[in-house]
């Protein structure tokens, strides 16, 4: 005969068991409740309610009175830095809870030397969770997110709530109790929170961190544009990355586990998200060998502009007209790009024009080349030059070149200006700018002359 093991619970019995837990935490906190409700009928508990009361009212008279004032003096403060200036506003916000804090600690402190420590146990609750909301607020206002510094923010008051009333063991059991368990995995309420703060916490601190060194490294002269954007990209994915494994393993999660769901999810995604990959490859590529770079002006297909900003997916072209193109990494790798500022920032523009043949070629030349000297943004020491390029069916054609540092400032505008600067100095010197003339003879004029 077999030696039979141990039988495994059965899932209605864990279940059972798991609720009859749940019922007595519950009946316990329900119990402590009860007996917190019926000591406030006790005549000092209800001096202590009364006593915050009137501190209450008190914070509140101050408030509206220094409100006005306070406001006053912020808005004289317009040099100082922003975070100060914010930390200030909200100091104003919430001017009453800080009078509240500052009157009613002292009086806990007083009260405790003169009475029993025990008629000020509601006072000293009151205080704690008065200044619990104050610190909370303030740390949560290093949240960008509005929503998410809500939720962690109440959160977090909760918490504290739960900390001055000493329950905060009976919670956490009330929270654990409420589990799923797949397989040898077991998900608690508990554990979901924890993993949540923890991931939390771990992804503000590399966002804290990937900032400071971004902003470290675009200090850094001796690094190149396009190896900042390189260097920033790479850190923030790895910090992001450690984060959220570190936080995963902190909470007890296996990894081991997601080896396989992880790898079935790779090969869905790599035939669902091949134009992303080939992006988000050809973004490093283009960092790497340096091909652009943020600030470099270039020109594809009909889109002219300057670049704005690298990312991993796209890159951002600013156009002269105010628009932002996002142009896919991969056509820049794919197409043809004029990079007008690749190895320096010098750019040569020509312009063509023509004289009438009664004009000294040498005279117009010479006019040509003061004419481009004398626009703003034109260079004067690599100097423009002027050439003749044929004999027109109306005019002597000249081409005009001349050099410029600042494409960014446009192309269109700076050759108007020298169409221009060469309109007024023709002007002046009697040179013509000749235009195709045509003849036309009425049939019925040539046959009365006949």
């Amino acid at each position: 005969m077999e030696a039979s093991g141990p039988a495994e619970p059965d899932v209605g019995q864990v279940s059972e068991v798991v609720v009859s837990e749940a019922q007595e935490i519950a009946l316990s906190l329900a119990g402590k409740a009860q007996v917190f409700l019926e000591g406030l009928m006790r005549p000092w508990n209800a001096y202590q309610i009364g006593i915050a009361l009137v501190v209450f009212v008190v914070a509140h008279l101050l408030a509206s009175f220094f409100a006005p004032r306070f406001n006053n003096w912020m808005r004289s403060r317009e040099n100082w830095p922003k975070w100060q200036l914010r930390f200030l506003l909200l100091v104003y916000r919430r001017l009453r809870l800080f009078f509240f804090v500052l009157m009613i600690f002292p009086l806990v402190w007083v009260m405790r030397e003169v009475t029993w420590p025990s008629r000020t146990y509601i006072l000293g609750i009151i205080a704690n969770l008065a200044l619990a909301w104050i610190v909370i607020t303030i740390v949560t206002r290093l949240i960008n997110n509005g929503f998410l510094r809500t939720l962690v923010r109440y959160a977090g008051w909760t918490w504290a709530t739960l900390m001055v009333l000493g329950i905060t063991e009976e919670a956490r059991s009330l929270m654990d109790s409420v589990a799923i368990e797949l397989g040898s995995l077991r998900l608690s309420l508990w554990t979901v929170a924890q993993a949540v703060f923890t991931l939390a916490v771990l992804l503000f601190l590399a966002r804290f961190v990937s900032k400071s060194m971004a902003s470290g490294v675009r200090r850094n002269e001796d690094i190149s544009p396009s190896m900042q954007v390189l260097v920033i990209k790479f850190a923030q994915v790895g910090l992001y990355g450690l984060a959220l494994f570190v936080g995963l393993r902190a909470t007890g999660v296996d990894l081991t586990g997601l080896a396989v769901l992880s790898g079935a999810i790779g090969v869905g995604l790599g035939f669902g998200l091949q134009k992303v990959v080939s992006n988000l490859v050809s973004g490093v590529i283009i960092l790497l060998d340096k091909s652009i770079k943020p600030g470099d002006v270039i020109s594809l297909g009909e889109t002219f502009g300057w670049i704005n900003t690298l990312g991993a997916r796209y890159t951002s072209v600013v156009t002269r007209d105010g628009r932002e193109y996002l142009i896919p990494n991969e056509d820049l790798i794919t197409g043809q790009v004029v990079n007008w500022s690749h190895s320096d920032d010098f750019v040569r523009l020509d312009i063509f024009f023509g004289t009438a043949y009664g004009d000294d070629p040498h005279k117009v030349r010479a006019l040509a080349i003061e004419a481009a000297k004398g626009v703003e943004r034109v260079l004067v020491h690599k100097a423009p030059v002027c050439h003749i390029v044929g004999f027109g069916d109306s005019s002597v054609d000249y081409i005009l070149r001349f050099w410029i540092k600042d494409p960014t400032g446009g192309l269109t505008n700076i050759r108007g200006n020298v169409y221009l600067a060469l309109w007024d100095k023709f002007q002046e010197n009697d040179i013509s700018i000749p235009f195709p003339q045509r003849e036309v003879r009425m049939l019925g004029d040539a046959a009365e002359k006949g």
